[in-house]
């Protein structure tokens, strides 16, 4: 007959440690993987905030991953909005993004959604990126349209215009921007293309520059100054550019109420003239760089 096996009178029972438990060795608690994964995801975020918010304070970097992506040797120059012409922001509102300082927001969710799926079905895009997501994609991003990309630039440029002034929006996207090949920012180009510093800049003038953007590496210089629309320019360039001073600036303007209404919706109601006491200031682009009178003599070889 088997014995029975007893417990000592008094002695508590013996615990027993149940698969998976925080006890067994060599298991971590669920808990733990979750606080691990919460942290990995939130930190990106927090870093993109507090970028933001160094862009907000003033930071303006030298290079952008697009001037990365290009390869040097760029040419660019930092220049103050306040010493930009108001046609020349008017003329960048009303050509890439009319609603950039009524908007709460750095797209209408509506105008989002049409994209991806006009996107997922291989159809043209309806209406195109906003100036906070063009922003973002200059200043981190790379020259992809793969849903992960457009995914990652519509989170950044969320939580960028949350953080931004439309201003401060509208300034960086001006210096950030591509006018020409390896050129960018407004500074280089008003000089680059016309001679002159970007407070100066006409409606016209404003107007051609906004249709450069979209095919910037195929725009050439005119020998004798401004954009050259003469015999072998690529047809892309010459619809863009001619399109958009003679037809889509202006028209947009109208429906906008005029270029100082244009300019009055990102809280701008002053004229780059009201700052002329400051042109002798480093920010002011007042005079040529030198890197784009050396392009040109280079050039003219």
């Amino acid at each position: 007959m088997p014995q029975r096996l007893t417990r000592p009178v008094g002695e508590p029972p013996q615990e027993q440690v149940l698969p998976g438990s925080a006890g067994q060795p060599g298991r971590r608690p669920k808990r733990k993987w979750r606080l691990k994964l919460l942290l990995v995801l939130i930190m990106p975020l927090v870093l993109v905030q507090v970028v933001a918010f160094m862009f907000s304070m003033g930071v303006t970097p030298p290079r952008t991953a697009y001037m990365l992506e290009a390869g040097e040797p760029n040419v660019y120059q930092f220049v103050s909005i306040d010493h930009m012409s108001r046609r020349l922001l008017a003329a960048t509102i009303a050509h890439e993004d009319e609603q950039l300082g009524t908007r709460s927001g750095a797209f209408d969710v509506g105008d989002f959604q049409a994209r991806a799926q006009a996107y997922f079905q291989g159809k043209p895009d309806p209406s195109g990126s906003t100036i906070p997501q063009q922003l973002v994609k200059n200043i981190f991003l790379w020259d992809d349209q793969s849903a992960l990309r457009k995914g990652i630039e519509a989170v950044l440029a969320t939580q960028f215009s949350y953080t931004l002034s439309h201003q401060r929006t509208l300034e960086l996207y001006l210096n950030y921007a591509q006018f020409g090949p390896h050129l960018y920012g407004v500074c280089a180009a008003s000089w680059y293309y016309f001679g002159a510093p970007p407070w100066s800049l006409t409606d016209y003038q404003s107007a051609q520059l906004m249709g450069v953007l979209p095919l910037p590496d195929l725009v050439r210089r005119d020998p004798n100054g401004g954009i050259y629309l003469g015999s072998g320019v690529h047809p892309a360039v010459w619809n863009l550019v001619n399109g958009a001073a003679n037809v889509w600036v202006p028209k947009q303007l109208v429906g906008l109420g005029g270029w100082q209404a244009a300019v009055a919706t990102v809280g701008i109601n002053d004229t780059a003239a009201d700052h002329a006491d400051r042109r002798g200031d480093g920010d002011a682009c007042s005079t040529m760089p030198q890197s784009i009178h050396d392009r040109i003599q280079a050039e003219a070889r």
